[in-house]
């Protein structure tokens, strides 16, 4: 039996399937979509921790909304949905920062390739 919002712990873990519950499409790729989201946000630092056994989570702090008075807490981001996006090329992973048992680095988003420059005419090309 799934947890309601109100039931799950502060920290849980953002699933696919809590994406579809809070009313997003559940679309191919709604999932990667809201992650680059966050992860774009330069409001938003998002974290990737690399435990010794190889496990990785990718968290972020969600600051306190006073309109609804949620947040103020570190939320996991999908784990598979942040593995698809690093393997695309989409994000990138910092400098490491290392702990005994962890390793922590900073997310961020690739920038976009700049748009082509519209090609000349060919008669300003011939002046």
């Amino acid at each position: 039996m799934p947890l309601t919002a109100a039931a799950r712990p502060h920290t849980a873990r953002v699933r696919t399937a809590d994406f579809r519950a809070a009313g997003r499409p559940a679309r191919a790729g709604a999932a990667e979509s809201e992650v680059l989201r966050i992860v774009t946000d330069a409001r938003t630092p998002v974290f990737v921790t690399v435990r010794a056994d190889g496990r990785r989570r990718y968290s972020y702090w969600r600051p306190l909304d006073s309109a609804t008075g949620r947040g103020g807490c570190y939320a996991a981001l999908p784990t598979a949905e942040c593995d698809a996006l690093h393997a695309a090329g989409r994000i990138v992973l910092g400098e490491p920062l290392a702990d005994p048992d962890r390793i922590t680095y900073r997310v961020s988003a690739t920038r976009a390739p700049a748009a082509p420059t519209r090609a000349l005419p060919e008669r300003a090309r011939a002046a």
